[in-house]
């Protein structure tokens, strides 16, 4: 009966994994979860991710992971077949097939195109030269952060939210970033000239230059850009060029399927190409002679599209009436319907200067058109509102301008977002629908934020629509809204860390699965942020009688080495201080020989990293090393730095390689709350770099100083000054409490850096001062570190775990 079913089912295959489309499917999935067997194909070695927060991503403040919208396993929990790193060359309109650059191909009976849209790159001359990149994607990203440590001189052309948003990244990064834009005020497109020269004001302040009325016209340097020439004869100096001047829809595949395409792939309100059983949607799509390229439009093209394919009734999609609310370094923004002063219009507008706000209202014939809101966006749903209905608004004029105070009629925060549509989108970054977050409440008992976000993922990405969401929850759910109520280690539990641990270590649990289940998890199975953090605090807590869960540990962790963008894996055998042999090297050399290693590459670490290494390949490959990890992808001891010391140096005191190699023998294969790395440098002139390491070691004339809570990633952190010690033993002895001491109240992820600045190099001081805690703290640590195996020695031996590095079959999803 299943293979009936199985048979029974049509083929959709979607080109192109980004938002647009990925949300397509999330509806039809809830709309006819049965009715499709469903092929996607990306050309990104990633799963489905939020492009907005790609600025974020740039500017630090989160990482690749906390930006995916939909992990490896919804893939396959939803029996999608994801071939990620595969880009569609070719549509074969007759026999209804799709091929990739790798030469997949698979069968279709409907077909999605949805591949979004390129950074348009001018094309100026040099344009092609090393260092002149766009910002569009995850390797945009990798490249201006990879820049940025060798280069200081930046340039972004394009003065619009993109370029903005990649000049405020590059300026976190620690570069010297100049905005140069062809218009008089930046943002142009979004604001008015007014608001645009506020935002510029405010963005000087931080750091940021520019050059306006600018028009580039070559980019200088030979093999590398050196600089930026203007057609007024002028110069600039860059080490990086970055484009930011718009984009172009992705149109390629239609052009070579014969579809109907203009500046878009062609689509009706069903978003029907001019094929039959071909749609396309998202910023590839041209509907009524408009392409869209905000989230709000291309989620309402997918809902109708999912409705479509589905076989339900729909309206179609006619269009969408837009809406801009952002968050330009740390400056609320907002902008909606026509703004320009379109003839026959007139302008409300407000300023104040001292407390950094500007409003302006466009009306015709008594209707609000447009708005644009600086500093206080507060009203920018309600105008939003007032926009689409098209109602009058004669007489209320000056109230809408200067907003409603709280508790007069029609004012209050409860009638502001009751007033709103229901198809209004509260969380712009995830699409979401104020009818969504009712709904959640309603239907899906969703009481608290964190249950929203769960069911939603509304205020789950840059958490900016946090304060409406919570709003529309005491509205919709009243006395029974859990507003109070503090969110947890992630949405499924309230419980932060201290609690989870004392109730662990108050009840005795001990499993994962005891934990949730006694402790309330809302998600049975837990997630990707819960069952890790759980898996560690078990380990940490229990040492001596914890089994670790394979099973909760991310990918790198479970394969004992670095996934790579393109599916491969980098291997760090563990070289003790950096110190290394002619022999190991041979053994290294001949290795990387065998398995036909495309890379072999010294890390910042001192250590040698194999890149490019096959999955099926990483059991035979350590058993031919025979050596053990380094531990590369993992949340523990990564390396120990080390200079030549009093060894070879002429300057140094200490013996700093023999200090470094018993550090790193004495921890290794150490869990801990995040990557740890540690440094001994043999004389003041540091070297080693000690002083921005998790620990340090100085050596001075007859002693060393141990350092902690160093930084040398993106929020670079110089260390703290534990105390001076004299022996090495001593040395060993402060550096196991210390990290012991980390291990056991620091949050899960949280680097010493985060952790030493959050409670304070004294607090930390302090809970080292006794001899005896410290004594008691290295006990704890050794038990620990005792009861840890070599996990690769367990790989290479059980043949049940080497069947989890066997090949992936071409037809099934490609993901770890």
């Amino acid at each position: 009966m299943e293979r009936e079913m199985e048979r029974k089912k049509k083929k959709l295959v979607m080109v192109g994994n980004g938002m647009a489309g990925v949300r397509a499917i999330e509806h039809l999935l809830k709309l006819a979860p049965d009715a499709y067997e469903i092929t996607i194909f990306g050309a990104e070695p990633h799963p489905n991710y939020n492009r907005i927060m790609l600025s974020s991503v740039l500017a630090g403040g989160a990482d690749i992971k906390d930006i995916v919208l939909n992990d490896w396993d919804w893939y396959k929990d939803n029996g999608i077949c994801l071939h990620a790193g595969h880009r569609v060359e070719r549509i074969d309109t007759v026999r209804r097939t799709v091929t990739s650059d790798k030469g997949l191909t698979a069968e279709y009976d409907s077909l999605l195109i949805a591949t979004g849209s390129d950074a348009f790159m001018l094309p100026l001359p040099g344009a092609d030269k090393e260092g002149v990149i766009g910002f569009r994607d995850i390797k945009d990203c990798e490249t201006m952060m990879e820049t940025s440590k060798k280069y200081k001189k930046a340039i972004v052309i394009g003065g619009g939210l993109l370029g903005l948003e990649a000049a405020r990244g590059l300026l976190n990064l620690g570069m010297d970033v100049t905005v140069v834009h062809i218009n008089s005020y930046i943002m142009n497109r979004e604001l008015d000239q007014a608001a645009g020269l506020m935002l510029q004001k405010e963005l000087e302040e931080q750091g940021m230059k520019f050059l306006l009325r600018k028009n580039s016209s070559a980019i200088i340097g030979k093999k590398r850009v050196t600089g930026l020439a203007f057609t007024d004869g002028t110069e600039a100096e860059a080490d990086l060029i970055v484009m930011a001047v718009g984009i172009r829809p992705n149109v390629a595949l239609g052009v070579k399927a014969n579809l109907e395409v203009k500046r878009g792939i062609v689509v009706n309100d069903f978003l029907e190409t001019s094929e039959e059983n071909i749609y396309a949607l998202g910023e590839c799509a041209e509907h009524r002679g408009i392409t869209y390229g905000l989230v709000a439009p291309l989620y309402e093209q997918g809902a109708v599209l999912a409705k479509r394919l589905a076989g339900l009734e729909t309206a179609g999609y006619a269009g969408s009436v837009t809406s801009t609310k952002l968050k330009v370094s740390g400056v609320d923004v907002y902008s909606a319907g026509r703004y320009d002063e379109p003839e026959g219009s007139r302008s409300l507008k407000y300023q104040d200067e001292l407390d950094g706000v500007y409003k302006k209202l466009v009306l015709r014939d008594d209707k609000l058109i447009g708005a644009v809101l600086f500093g206080d966006t507060g009203d920018g749903a309600k105008l939003f509102s007032i926009i689409k209905s098209g109602e009058s608004v004669k007489g209320r004029e000056k109230e809408l301008l200067l907003g409603a105070p709280l508790g007069a009629a029609g004012g209050s925060q409860d009638d502001r977002l009751a007033a709103m549509a229901d198809d209004e989108i509260v969380c712009g970054c995830n699409g979401v629908t104020k009818a969504a977050i009712g709904d959640a409440v309603v239907n899906k008992g969703c009481t608290s934020l964190g249950e929203i976000k769960a069911c939603t993922k509304a205020s789950g990405s840059c958490g900016g629509c946090k304060p409406l969401v919570e709003g529309l929850l005491t509205l919709y759910a009243g006395d029974n809204a859990k507003t109070a109520v503090k969110e947890g280690i992630c949405g499924c539990t309230t419980l932060d860390r201290d609690e989870i641990v004392a109730e662990i270590k108050r009840m005795g649990l001990k499993t994962v699965k005891e934990t949730m289940n006694v402790l309330g998890w809302s998600n049975a199975e837990g997630c990707t942020k819960c069952r890790p953090s759980l898996n560690y605090y078990l380990g940490m807590l229990w040492p001596e009688e914890y089994a670790d869960e394979k099973e909760s540990r991310f990918t790198n962790e479970r394969y004992h080495a670095n996934i790579q963008k393109d599916g491969t894996y980098s291997v760090v055998p563990r070289i003790y201080g950096g110190v290394t042999s002619p022999s190991e090297l041979k053994k290294i050399a001949e290795v990387a020989e065998k398995f036909d290693v495309p890379l072999v590459k010294f890390t910042g670490g001192q250590r040698l990293d194999l890149l490019g290494v096959k999955k099926e390949d990483l059991p035979k490959m350590w058993e031919e090393l025979d050596m053990p990890s380094g531990h590369a992808y993992g949340k523990m001891l990564r390396t120990v730095k080390t200079c030549v010391g009093s060894t070879f140096c002429r300057f140094g005191t200490q013996d700093a390689i023999g200090m470094g190699i018993r550090l790193e023998k004495e921890f290794e294969r150490m869990n801990a709350p995040a990557k740890v790395k540690l440094a001994v440098s043999g004389c003041p002139r540091n070297c080693a770099e000690s002083t921005i390491k998790d620990f340090g070691v100085v050596a001075i004339d007859g002693g060393w100083e141990l350092h902690v809570g160093g930084n040398g990633g993106v929020h670079v952190r110089a260390t703290d000054l534990l105390c001076v010690v004299k022996t090495e033993d001593e040395v060993v002895e402060w550096a196991a409490a210390f990290l012991q001491y980390y291990r056991e109240e620091a949050t899960w992820g949280e680097r010493t850096s985060q952790w030493v600045e959050r409670v304070g190099i004294e607090a930390v001081k302090k809970g080292l001062e006794s001899a005896e805690e410290r004594k008691a703290l290295y006990g704890r640590m050794r038990t620990t570190l005792d009861r840890i195996p070599d996990p690769w020695k367990e790989i290479v031996a059980e043949p049940e775990l080497r069947k989890n590095f066997e090949p992936i079959a071409a037809a099934q999803t490609v993901s770890p």
